[in-house]
């Protein structure tokens, strides 16, 4: 069993509830942006959680497209919240704005950081999961 593969599904698994808990406990209503980060990660959960059933190491050929767009993502929708020049350029034009913030933990930790970290983790791992695969 490939630990970095078991820690990237437990990464994906935690981001998927964690966004869950946001939006259904708390009620925080998603904007464009987050539901694009939601579009990303909840798959990846399904996938790697498959992946690791079978100990497949090659799912990072499908996995890493999706965590890296995950990353451009998460990384645009938090300048977007933390860079001034930037919030003109959010992608919400209805709803939800792509610039609230319905947590600030610590003064930087916003739910697009979460799901930069955990995008970032996944990223990290798989990459590890590769190179695994190519000494194989």
């Amino acid at each position: 069993m490939n630990k970095s593969l078991v820690f990237s599904w437990i990464t994906a698994l935690i981001a998927t509830i964690g966004s869950l808990y946001f939006s259904e406990v708390m009620h925080f209503v998603p904007c464009t942006l987050c539901w694009y980060q939601r579009i990303l990660m909840y798959p990846l959960t399904i996938l790697l959680g498959m992946a690791v059933y079978r100990n497949d190491i090659s799912i990072y050929r499908y996995i890493l497209p999706l965590s890296i767009v995950g990353i451009i993502t998460s990384a645009y929708h938090y300048s977007v919240q933390k860079v001034p020049f930037m919030k003109g350029a959010a992608l919400c034009t209805q709803g939800v704005p792509c610039s609230g913030e319905y947590i600030n933990w610590l003064g930087f930790i916003t739910i697009p950081f979460l799901a930069l970290l955990a995008f970032v983790i996944i990223t990290i791992c798989l990459f590890v999961v590769k190179r695994a695969a190519d000494t194989e």
